[in-house]
């Protein structure tokens, strides 16, 4: 009976190791880490540059578009760029009469988590 008991747990042991060795079937590689970072850089440096002399709410707007514009899918940007817009002006409208900075931080911090549930 030891024996077996034996026996099957090397075998599960070799064949735990071989599953581990398999490579992964995820989708494939979009770069590197760095990479992905660069063109990230290229990107805001490049719509820096186009917005400008803007201030407040037209150079947000501005660097909105020009971020959406360089982006594979512009209008999905659009629509992302847009709720989340959204969800911050909601929990800063339930946060305003807070009155020490933690205080509001520390409720849009809630907002946020609440809003992702």
């Amino acid at each position: 009976m030891k024996l077996a008991v034996s026996i099957l747990a090397a075998g599960l042991l070799a064949a735990s190791t071989a599953l581990y060795a398999q490579g992964s079937t995820t989708a494939p590689d979009k770069g590197s880490k760095s990479e992905r970072h660069e063109k990230m850089k290229a990107a805001v440096t490049k719509a820096r540059q186009a917005c400008e002399g803007q201030q407040g709410q037209a150079h947000r707007d501005c660097m909105r578009k020009e971020m959406c514009a360089q982006s594979k899918d512009p209008k999905r940007c659009e629509e992302h760029f847009r709720e989340r817009s959204e969800a911050f002006n909601k929990a800063y409208d339930a946060c305003k009469g807070k009155n020490s900075g933690d205080e509001f931080r520390s409720c849009l911090r809630e907002q946020r988590v609440h809003a992702k549930k």
